[in-house]
């Protein structure tokens, strides 16, 4: 396999797992939600090793710089060889609060099959 100078920026934004198509990472880039070295792209624009890529993943922009170039999808475990997170601390605060509202209000509504049996467990325990 060939070494590469350059690439797409989707078809790296695939391969590093930041989107799960490519057709997700073109989108993204579409709409703007894309930037490289602080500029906003298109899908075609060419990254190069060095380079910085902003990606906007509601409710944080997540920074990453080129560490390396591939065109094949690798594993979760290689994605350190090719990209190095350099997002913010402030922008992972913001995430890790937004993920626990999230949990927060995950008990509401319906209970689940597994909290219904739980419930009717101790509902029967209760009446004798």
């Amino acid at each position: 396999m060939t070494e590469l100078d350059e690439i797409r920026v989707d078809k790296w934004l695939f391969a590093v797992r930041l989107f799960k198509t490519r057709g997700q990472a073109s989108e993204a880039c579409r709409k703007g939600k894309i930037k490289l070295n602080d500029l906003t792209i298109k899908a075609a624009k060419s990254i190069k090793i060095g380079d910085i890529v902003k990606v906007r993943q509601s409710p944080i922009i997540r920074s990453l710089e080129v560490i390396n170039i591939t065109e094949r999808r690798i594993g979760p475990k290689l994605v350190g060889n090719f990209a190095q997170d350099i997002t913010p601390k402030e922008e992972l605060e913001k995430y890790h609060k937004a993920i626990s509202n999230r949990n927060e209000n995950k008990s509401q509504g319906r209970p689940s099959k597994k909290e219904r049996r739980l419930i009717n467990q101790f509902m029967e325990l209760g009446g004798k």
